[in-house]
């Protein structure tokens, strides 16, 4: 009799334990909680801790109350110049509302598949307004905000707060990045062209100038060349009309000998001529006194 009293027992607190287990629920403080009785929503638990429902008829879903991501695969998007770009988007978001977002999507799987194609959907529309240079210059910051807009319009109706869109990546498909880059290499060879045309013209001209200054140089050189040639010329005039008055023996004999240096001074100079030509007139025996042979008559 105690044996059976003791098994009974035994039993009775399993099933309180079982009872009690099926009971209790725990909210970690980065987590929400949706209490549902045969699929249908009773109350939403936000605050973390400790929590109690119905055993065996209620049933707990817990949502991350944490920023999450949201990453939709990528599109490809005609621009308002015709290109087209291959653009990946992704979002931020928080679940704000377990209660609706229950009763819209039902799991995180489920808003991936719906509202990432709302957010494709205004990423779409808003660069359809858009040239490719928009994308690149500060306006991409305003298409950007275009885009949050229109997804936290969209946002409440999942129980979602979007806290932020961005476009993670953005490529152009084959054919366009060919063209663009076949664009791009056309305009650096117009403009290294144009550089080479300024550069051909600058030269052309530094050297005119140079030419130019050459020229005046020279003139002016040769200008002060012929005034001091000729104040020599004048000075050597002075001189030798001096010497010439001084003695003019030794003048004439001074005169040839600049006229046998001319004359025979290379060495090569072969010239028949008579003994007694005028022009050896001071080949003769100098005199013994060595005084400078006179110049015989003409």
């Amino acid at each position: 009799m105690k044996r059976t009293s003791l098994a009974v027992l035994g039993i009775i607190v399993a099933v309180v334990a079982v009872v009690l287990f099926s009971s209790l629920f725990t909210v970690h403080q980065t987590q929400q909680a949706l209490v549902l009785q045969f699929g249908s929503p009773q109350r939403v638990e936000t605050e973390p801790g400790l929590k109690f429902k119905l055993p065996f008829i209620q049933n707990v879903i817990t949502y991350d109350a944490r920023t999450l991501d949201l990453d939709p695969p990528g599109q490809e998007v005609p621009l308002r110049d015709q290109k087209r770009i291959i653009v990946d988007t992704y979002a931020r978001y928080r679940i704000v509302d377990p209660l609706l977002f229950y009763q819209t999507v039902r799991t995180e799987q489920g808003l991936r598949d719906r509202f990432g194609s709302i957010l494709n959907s205004a990423v779409r529309d808003q660069l359809g307004e858009a040239d490719l240079t928009d994308l690149l210059a500060e306006s991409r910051s305003r298409v950007m905000a275009e885009i949050t807009n229109t997804v936290r319009r969209r946002a409440g109706e999942f129980g979602i707060e979007v806290v932020d869109v961005r476009i993670g990546r953005t490529d152009l498909p084959q054919e366009t990045s060919q063209s663009v880059y076949n664009r791009m290499r056309s305009s650096r060879i117009a403009q290294a062209a144009q550089l080479r045309a300024e550069g051909a013209e600058l030269k052309a001209k530094i050297e005119a100038e140079a030419d130019r200054d050459r020229t005046v140089i020279l003139a002016e050189a040769r200008k002060t060349a012929d005034i001091l040639r000729g104040q020599g010329e004048g000075e050597r005039n002075l001189v030798l009309g001096d010497a010439y008055g001084a003695d003019p023996q030794f003048f004439a004999f001074y005169r040839s000998m600049e006229a046998y240096r001319q004359a025979l001074g290379n060495g090569t100079t072969t010239m028949v001529l008579s003994p007694d030509s005028d022009f050896f007139r001071f080949f003769g025996d100098a005199p013994a006194n060595g005084s400078v042979p006179a110049a015989a008559p003409r």
